[in-house]
């Protein structure tokens, strides 16, 4: 009998727990996709390499190119979270770059996309 009222609560503290995880896991997992053009000393520093790096330490997808005018163009895909965390890591940039602007915009999600890489193509 005892046991059937500790199997009875346990199961109701468990899916009002579950309940809650859910609701969480939701508002985390909505996707949010920004375009971010970062200017400044930024080419030839490590930049694409600590962004990428930056980028998987995140659980963010999404990928980062040179741009022929000197700037470094990132399109970046998580939650708001982690697109926060990008975005201050991408004012930063790293040790020997020097961030003078980034420019944000947000764009719609990529479907499927899994990883995040280093462009080559521009």
């Amino acid at each position: 009998m005892v046991e059937d009222a500790m199997t009875q609560n346990d199961r109701h503290a468990s899916g009002r727990d579950t309940e809650k995880l859910k609701a969480w896991v939701a508002s985390q997992s909505k996707l949010l996709r920004m375009r971010a053009t970062v200017s400044g000393r930024v080419q030839g520093v490590g930049f694409r390499y600590f962004t990428a790096l930056t980028a998987h330490k995140l659980n963010v997808t999404g990928w980062v190119r040179n741009l022929h005018d000197g700037s470094v163009q990132v399109e970046a895909q998580g939650s708001q979270q982690a697109l926060f965390a990008m975005y201050e890591k991408l004012c930063e940039g790293p040790e020997w770059s020097r961030v003078s602007h980034v420019d944000v915009t947000s764009i719609p999600i990529s479907q499927g996309e899994r990883t995040f890489h280093v462009k080559y193509d521009e």
